[in-house]
């Protein structure tokens, strides 16, 4: 009796304890391992107690900034996977030392809005400027993750076939036999750039461009992890990012629409360059690669005097093998429509850029059917 005793006061101590601190702490305003930001105490009024929705709001509140959340999410899924032989947590499932997330329903309403999107962007602003026009689609690791892990994954060979068909006016560039999930980072959804030279010429080869012969591998000491690192909750290792670099992709400029435009000259006030070392501080360290998402980009190549010009519109995918396709193109612009409205791309890209220019719609099978991000 004594021993149930003494296990209740520790019980109580413990929790009582952790009330306490639950109180004084101050508020978190974002979760790096979750990449979201926490909510915030709620507004008190009448009518939001009465209707329930600070009831709703500080739940919400109150499970975000419970003390050590971190510490226990992780004793919660080290559980789940090594005690209970679980396959997933959050979704999110491990083999072969590689995470990634399970998906496996193809959203029709989200890929009828992929081909409407793309669609629309190709009458507005491409149709009649010029015939090279291709498209492809970037596969998650689980295209072979999945089936050697004994996962249930997407059918991307359905959905592939979708765009084909619903895209006629592009030619369709096929990465699929190129890519397997060692080509990804291990807590990460994106693909690592020194595993992917070969990806990139097959879609210069098919736009008549060439990659760089003479590329310079670079390995940074700082550890990477990756999104998939704090969904899973488990104490993976981390990543180190590597990156490809040559005289040309060091001596290109990149306009940021959003770093540097003057509205009243319509001019870029900033010049950077391909790797932003300052973003390997950041929350997301992957945008060091064309200094992460924005709506528009523009990548000058004094190196090439062809007045050759590539148009992508993208993902984040893009980021890291844009830089792959400099040495054939003066330019290369790159449009991202989940930051930038479909109806204002002919205000900063013009007709006649558009004109003879390489085309390219590049996106992942993760956007494409979950495209409520597009605008």
């Amino acid at each position: 009796m004594k021993r149930y005793l003494i296990s209740f006061h520790v019980l109580v101590v413990l929790l009582l304890g952790l009330s306490v601190l639950a109180w004084l702490k101050p508020a978190d305003e974002f979760s790096t391992s979750e990449r979201r930001p926490f909510a915030q105490f709620p507004e008190v009024s009448v009518k939001s107690v009465l209707s329930g929705e600070f009831t709703a709001a500080f739940e919400e509140y109150a499970t975000d900034q419970f003390p050590f959340r971190d510490d226990f999410r992780t004793l919660k899924a080290i559980a789940k996977f090594y005690v209970f032989n679980q396959k997933d947590n959050n979704d999110i499932y491990i083999y072969d030392s590689q995470a990634s997330k399970l998906d496996t329903v193809m959203k029709d309403n989200m890929i009828e809005n992929s081909l409407q999107k793309m669609n629309f962007l190709y009458n507005s602003f491409v149709k009649g400027k010029t015939d090279k026009v291709y498209f492809s689609v970037i596969p998650d690791k689980s295209h072979t993750l999945a089936p050697a892990g004994g996962y249930p994954s997407l059918d991307y060979e359905a959905l592939a076939n979708r765009f084909k068909d619903g895209l006629e006016w592009a030619e369709y560039i096929d990465i699929y036999p190129y890519l397997h999930y060692s080509d990804y980072y291990t807590t990460d959804t994106h693909w690592s750039q020194d595993k992917i030279v070969d990806v990139a010429q097959v879609i210069a080869d098919k736009m008549g461009a060439t990659v760089e012969k003479d590329l310079t591998s670079v390995t940074l000491d700082k550890d990477f992890y990756g999104v998939y690192y704090g969904q899973s909750s488990l104490p993976l290792p981390p990543d180190k990012i590597t990156y490809l670099t040559s005289d040309i992709i060091e001596g290109c400029e990149v306009y940021n629409f959003e770093k540097g435009y003057d509205f009243t000259t319509g001019r870029y006030t900033t010049v950077d360059k391909v790797y932003d070392m300052e973003k390997l501080d950041s929350k997301d360290p992957y945008e060091m690669f064309l200094s992460g998402a924005t709506p528009l980009l523009r990548i000058k190549n004094p190196a090439c005097d062809t007045g050759r010009r590539l148009i992508i519109f993208r993902d984040s995918y893009t980021s890291s093998l844009a830089p792959l396709l400099l040495e054939s193109y003066s330019e290369v612009i790159l449009i991202d429509i989940r930051y930038m409205m479909s109806t204002f791309v002919g205000n900063f890209v013009t007709a006649t850029e558009f004109k003879d220019a390489d085309v390219l719609f590049l996106y992942s099978a993760m956007i494409l059917n979950s495209s409520e991000s597009f605008r």
